[in-house]
């Protein structure tokens, strides 16, 4: 397999080593996935998207049959079929999405990064696995100048890019299509996660999961018109 990652970050400088070795768990666990499925990615997942992005998705990290063993960020697993089919709706891809790192899909104004770089046991971080990997979410967020609009899917998310933008928690508490404005004039909208849980139980649907794309589009084109 490809030491190097399967796709082109928008913000190389900003990804960890294929072999990062910060967060034991996630090392441990990446081990176990590589034994088990040698042909699979199993290793930091790097961001994905427009390097002149005014629209940024901050999720939480590789799926276990989806970026972990894709290479690319909601790539291969069901919560990717409705981001990308949503993303086209917007104009925010262009090609067929496949769930193939190799289907051409490319993001439009738009960039992809994920608060936890590695696959975590369960899909569930913990908070020092949280804290370390900010470091790459930060780098890629001040690697992508033109961006305005934030959209954090779920709480940790949200969290996450609170910390990175200079919000106050108090003061933006995370529920979906909430609004926050952020300093420098950039905005935080939340979203639920578009994982197949949440979607299955209701608790999104795609009318609410578009909601929140059509607001970013609109700040977006209020903020800096074509």
């Amino acid at each position: 397999m490809s030491l190097t990652s399967p796709v082109v970050s928008p913000v190389p400088h900003a990804e960890p080593g294929r072999d990062c070795p910060l967060c034991p768990r996630l090392v441990a666990l990446r081990q176990v996935c590589r034994a088990e499925h040698p042909d699979w990615w199993n290793g930091p997942v790097s961001g994905y998207g427009d390097p002149a992005a005014r629209i940024v998705l901050i999720g939480l990290a590789p799926g276990m049959r989806g970026a972990n063993r894709t290479g690319r960020p909601f790539t291969g697993d069901y919560a990717g079929d409705l981001l990308f089919a949503t993303l086209d709706k917007f104009g925010l891809s262009r090609g067929q999405y496949a769930a193939r790192i190799d289907d051409g899909v490319e993001l439009v104004d738009c960039a992809i990064l994920t608060s936890v770089k590695c696959l975590p046991p369960q899909n569930k971080p913990i908070p020092d696995e949280i804290r370390t990997c900010r470091q790459f979410l930060q780098a890629g967020v001040e690697g992508l100048p033109r961006a305005r609009i934030f959209i954090a899917l779920g709480r940790i998310a949200h969290q996450s890019a609170l910390k990175v933008l200079g919000g106050r928690p108090g003061q933006a508490r995370f529920g979906h299509l909430a609004e926050h404005a952020m300093p420098g004039g950039r905005i935080l909208l939340d979203s639920y996660h578009c994982s197949r849980y949440n979607t299955n139980t209701g608790r999104l649907t795609t009318a609410m999961f578009e909601a929140v794309f059509a607001r970013a589009c609109t700040l977006r084109d209020e903020l800096e018109p074509a």
